[in-house]
C-alpha cells in the first residue's frame, strides 16, 4: 500500500534540501553571473564574531550621504555577505541584492515599501530587491545584521525621495 506524506512535511523537506544546497529560502530568479561575487571569494573561515559587543567606531565609520549609517561586513561569500549596522538610513533601493536585517538592539521605524513600520530587537525584516527602504533609530542601541543575497554590487544603492 502507498502512502503519502502530508504536503506540509514535504515542502519542509524541499526547502530544507534547497537551503543546504546553498540555493537558500529567499532565493528568488537566478542572477547572471556578473551579480554574484566572484569565483575568487575567499573561502569561509570558521570563527565566532561577537555582534552584540561591536561599538558604533568598531563598526566603522558614519557614511554621510546614507545618513549616519555605520556598516561592516564581517562574512563574504560567493552567494552573500553578512554585516552589522547601526544609524539612521536615508530611503533607497538595491536592483540586484535582497536584503534581509534581523533587529540585535534597540528600536527603528523601518520605512518598507510604502509604509513606516516600528521594529525591535527580535524582529526579522525581508527586504527583496526594487522596494524601498530605509531606517529611523528610535533609540541609541539599535543595531541590525545585514544579510545581502547576492553579494551587494558596487552602485547598487539607489537614494530615494
Amino acid at each position: 500500500m502507498h502512502r503519502q506524506r502530508p504536503v506540509a512535511v514535504i515542502r519542509a523537506v524541499s526547502a530544507a534540501a534547497l537551503f543546504a544546497g546553498g540555493v537558500g529560502a529567499f532565493a528568488q530568479v537566478p542572477e547572471p553571473a556578473a551579480a554574484s561575487a566572484p569565483a575568487s571569494a575567499p573561502p569561509l573561515a570558521a570563527q565566532i564574531v561577537n555582534m552584540g559587543g561591536m561599538t558604533p567606531d568598531e563598526i566603522g565609520p558614519v557614511i554621510a550621504e546614507m545618513g549616519t549609517l555605520r556598516t561592516k561586513t564581517l562574512v563574504t561569500a560567493a552567494n552573500g555577505t553578512v554585516g552589522v549596522q547601526v544609524g539612521t538610513v536615508v530611503k533607497h533601493t538595491h536592483t540586484y541584492a535582497d536584503e534581509i536585517q534581523y533587529v540585535m538592539s534597540g528600536t527603528a521605524t523601518v520605512w518598507l515599501d510604502n509604509a513606516p513600520r516600528e521594529v525591535r530587537a527580535g524582529d526579522l525584516v525581508v527586504i527583496p530587491r526594487g522596494v524601498v527602504h530605509g531606517t529611523l533609530t528610535t533609540s541609541p542601541d539599535f543595531k541590525s545584521m545585514a544579510i545581502k543575497l547576492p553579494p551587494q554590487r558596487a552602485g547598487d544603492t539607489h537614494k530615494v525621495p
